[in-house]
C-alpha cells in the first residue's frame, strides 16, 4: 500500500513540473506577460515622443511661428524693433535652463 501512494505521489510530482517549469509552464507565461507590459509601456512612450515630434513637424513646415520661436531660444536672435533684456542671477550669471545645461565633456 505504502508503495503504491508513493508511486502516485512521484507520477503527481512528474506531471506538475511541465505546468509549472515546463515551456508552456505557469512561471514562463507570468514572465513573458510581463515582457509585454513592458514592451506595451515602452511603445506607449514612443507614440507620445512621436506625436509630439510629428506635431513639431507640422509646425515648422506650415508655419513661421515655430521657426521664430527657435531663432529666439536657440540662436538669441531679436527683430529689427526689438530690444533685448536679459535677467541676471544672484552671482551675476544668465540662469541656467534645462536646454542650457552645459555638455558633459569627457
Amino acid at each position: 500500500m505504502r508503495l503504491i501512494t508513493l508511486s502516485l505521489a512521484a507520477l503527481l510530482l512528474l506531471i506538475q513540473y511541465p505546468l509549472w517549469l515546463g515551456k508552456g509552464g505557469w512561471l514562463r507565461v507570468w514572465d513573458l506577460d510581463n515582457q509585454v507590459v513592458a514592451a506595451q509601456q515602452k511603445n506607449e512612450e514612443l507614440k507620445a515622443r512621436n506625436a509630439k515630434l510629428n506635431s513639431e513637424v507640422q509646425d515648422l513646415k506650415e508655419g513661421t511661428e515655430a521657426v521664430e520661436e527657435r531663432a529666439r531660444f536657440e540662436l538669441g536672435m531679436i527683430k529689427a524693433d526689438e530690444i533685448f533684456v536679459q535677467v541676471l542671477d544672484g552671482n551675476g550669471k544668465p540662469p541656467m535652463t534645462a536646454d542650457a545645461q552645459p555638455a558633459a565633456r569627457n
